[in-house]
């Protein structure tokens, strides 16, 4: 069921709805106020449209590095699954 949420990001309030739990919100909302803290602090004359481009680049940059990493791991287990049923028909 989806909740309502009111949010002050950088003291810009707004609300959001999401259907995920209030601990995964909390969470998601305190995540992306520090890229934005982090981000602003970056930006010449504190720009906020700016800052919010800048911190939207870095959480873009950390998911696709994780993305990319994920998919690492998928292909490595598959070669691996791979091998083990290779393994299992040579020993029949």
């Amino acid at each position: 069921m989806k909740k309502r949420y009111d949010v002050e990001i950088l003291r810009e309030e707004l609300s959001v709805v999401s259907d995920s739990g209030d601990e995964h919100v909390a969470e998601t909302i305190s995540y992306v106020s520090q890229k934005m803290e982090e981000a602003r602090t970056l930006v010449p004359g504190r720009n906020v449209t700016k800052a919010a481009i800048l911190a939207a680049l870095n959480i873009a940059d950390e998911y696709l590095q994780l993305k990319a990493a994920r998919q690492d791991v998928y292909s490595r287990l598959e070669d691996r699954s791979e091998q083990l049923v290779r393994l299992i028909k040579d020993l029949r």
